[in-house]
């Protein structure tokens, strides 16, 4: 019971870790608070994968009654360490990634074009904005022919639960 006990607190300990040093490197100000554009970044840095709405729902569990524009360090690590021990929004396994592309590549060409990829992020569900766009191509598409090969894509994009 002794060593479970130990290996917990050692973990709580690596979690609460990596929180901080994510949480530090956008605190500019060195003032234990970061910008509330940045919550994004951090939880994802931290290989969590919330949709927009949840990303929203933790701001709101977490800002100021009082928007002030920024998130303090003190409310930030107990609710990103209870997400972190919970294991919740985890990323989407590689064969689930795979279905979802393989669902828009209705020709089964093996790629999808940027002008395809465009219209369904931005026509379809929780659109993305101009530059989330951006930052997908310049990520996805494959400098020599100019498309998505998404099988590519995706062994870069699919993260290892481990």
């Amino acid at each position: 019971m002794g060593e479970e006990k130990e290996s917990a607190e050692s973990m709580l300990a690596e979690i609460e870790k990596k929180i901080t040093d994510s949480f530090e490197i956008f605190d500019h100000e060195s003032n234990k608070t970061v910008d509330v554009r940045e919550i994004g970044t951090i939880v994802r840095s931290l290989g969590c994968c919330p949709s927009e709405g949840e990303l929203h729902d933790m701001l709101a569990e977490i800002e100021e009654e009082e928007p002030t524009g920024y998130i303090r360090f003190e409310k930030f690590l107990p609710m990103m360490t209870h997400i972190l021990m919970e294991r919740r929004y985890k990323p989407a396994p590689e064969d689930q990634l795979l279905k979802a592309f393989e669902v828009l590549d209705t020709e089964r060409k093996g790629f999808l074009s940027q002008e395809e990829v465009t219209k369904f992020m931005i026509e379809e569900g929780e659109p993305f904005t101009q530059e989330e766009l951006d930052e997908f191509l310049s990520a996805a598409v494959d400098p020599d022919r100019g498309v998505v090969l998404y099988k590519d894509y995706i062994s870069v994009m699919a993260v290892d639960d481990s």
